[in-house]
């Protein structure tokens, strides 16, 4: 039979409606994720509220979820290159979809962190199945932009579900919104039953026939008649590669880049982001003001992915990296000093906008792009899980710096891990920009393949 050449076959499509309707399957996904992530802030609210819920088994509830989302974002790497991705990723959303229904009918606190969890390894595959799949669909001309894209979608559920929570949760109570997030990711599972499977995959794994009906059903809907020449690549070994091939070079330099991207990006979310309000509060300031304040600065995150995602392409993903890691670092060393009422906030915008430039960038488009497709996802789902982990240690941190030298000793640490990202990105990163996935596999040093122009 014919090699398919799946990597070539795609590059040179034009992007087309079936790109376009890829991209929105998959980022109603993510979005779905997002919101059930960020509806716990205003659920645990209420169940503190009530009585539900003591504050010792709030910090549980929050522990699970990115205890869950560690094992999901790990386990779903593993599944995804041995099964799919298009397994993967309606297993993922099947999973949280009937955790969060199950959660709204909880008897108890105990019960509801143990469904938590459960939830969280559902959520924690959906991030990186979601990124990765689109990587291996996207053209390489426009790749940074479209992937990018999804972590647009992510932080956009958080305005969203502030907004139901405050007309839901008063009226019918904390359960429907579990509920909302439930019935959400039912309904985008079966939309994305039309999803192929991804033909780089199928080749990888020696499904060559397999990959050809995908490939050319793929070329019928996004081009008909109307295909535009490609250049045919050596033909593939199909590679059943173990992970111990993450942990030697070239590979374990991208790991290492993976992971320590993964880091830096969720310390810097959860370890100042989040904690914005609770250090206003801190201090002096009312609650009114701390979440009036905590709120303008929070549209900085929108802002600051859609920067990212126009310019991981035109600018690459080196340059963008670096540069809002240097804006981060110069807007961090002044928000400790700033204590006017109308200075605060808008540096504390200006500070979220590079940091969220960095989870686009960083969490989105790179650390996909980093990897073979035969091992892709478990490398961005073990970077992940070591971003995961972090986390789990990033409030005793915060807690112990904020504690003995107040908000200036926590934008130090976020410094240190900026300039370490700075040294990593510098050192070891590779620049994915326009080139194709095969080139960035087999040598980060090759060629860049080229690019239609019309791509």
């Amino acid at each position: 039979m014919t090699v398919a050449h799946a990597g070539p076959r795609l590059d040179r499509l034009r992007v087309s409606p079936f790109h376009r309707r890829v991209m929105w399957l998959i980022g109603l996904g993510m979005f779905v994720d997002g919101f059930d992530i960020y509806l716990a802030g205003n659920v645990l609210g209420i169940l503190l509220k009530t009585g539900f819920s003591t504050l010792a088994q709030s910090a549980q509830f929050v522990s699970l979820t990115f205890a869950g989302m560690l094992v999901g974002a790990t386990a779903t790497g593993f599944l995804c290159d041995r099964f799919g991705r298009r397994f993967s990723y309606r297993f993922n959303l099947a999973l949280f979809g009937a955790a969060s229904i199950a959660a709204a009918f909880a008897p108890t606190m105990g019960v509801l962190i143990l469904i938590r969890f459960l939830i969280g390894v559902g959520l924690g595959a959906e991030t990186v199945v979601g990124y990765a799949t689109l990587t291996e669909f996207a053209p390489p001309a426009v790749r940074g932009k479209w992937v990018g894209f999804m972590c647009v979608c992510v932080v956009a559920a958080l305005p969203v579900a502030s907004l139901v929570s405050a007309f839901v949760i008063p009226s019918i109570g904390w359960r429907s919104m579990f509920v909302i997030a439930g019935l959400g990711a039912f309904v985008v599972w079966y939309v994305r039953r039309t999803l192929p499977e991804s033909p780089r995959w199928l080749e990888s794994a020696g499904r060559t026939a397999d990959c050809e009906r995908v490939l050319r059903a793929i070329e019928r809907e996004a081009a008909g008649d109307d295909l535009p020449p490609y250049v045919p690549e050596r033909a593939p070994q199909p590679a059943r590669a173990g992970s111990v091939r993450l942990f030697g070079p070239p590979m374990l330099s991208r790991l290492v880049l993976g992971s320590v991207s993964m880091i830096v990006t969720n310390t810097l979310l959860y370890g100042f982001v989040t904690w914005i309000p609770t250090f206003f509060v801190r201090e002096g300031l009312t609650i009114a003001t701390s979440f009036g304040f905590a709120f303008v600065i929070s549209l900085g995150a929108p802002v600051g992915a859609a920067i990212g995602s126009l310019t991981a392409d035109s600018w690459g993903r080196k340059p963008t990296i670096i540069g809002a890691c240097l804006l981060a670092i110069v807007f961090g060393a002044i928000y400790p000093f700033v204590h006017d009422a109308i200075l605060l906030p808008v540096v504390g915008f200006a500070l979220v906008v590079p940091i969220y430039v960095l989870v686009a960038v960083l969490m989105g488009v790179y650390v996909s792009e980093l990897f073979p497709t035969e091992i892709r996802m478990r490398g961005a789902g073990i970077s992940n899980a070591f971003g995961r982990a972090a986390t789990i240690a990033t409030p005793f941190a915060v807690v112990a710096l904020f504690t003995r030298y107040g908000v200036g000793g926590v934008i130090v640490m976020m410094i240190a891990l900026l300039l370490v990202e700075i040294a990593v990105v510098a050192v070891l990163g590779v620049e994915p920009r326009r080139r194709a996935l095969e080139a960035l596999a087999s040598d980060a040093a090759a060629v860049p393949a080229a690019v239609p122009a019309h791509a």
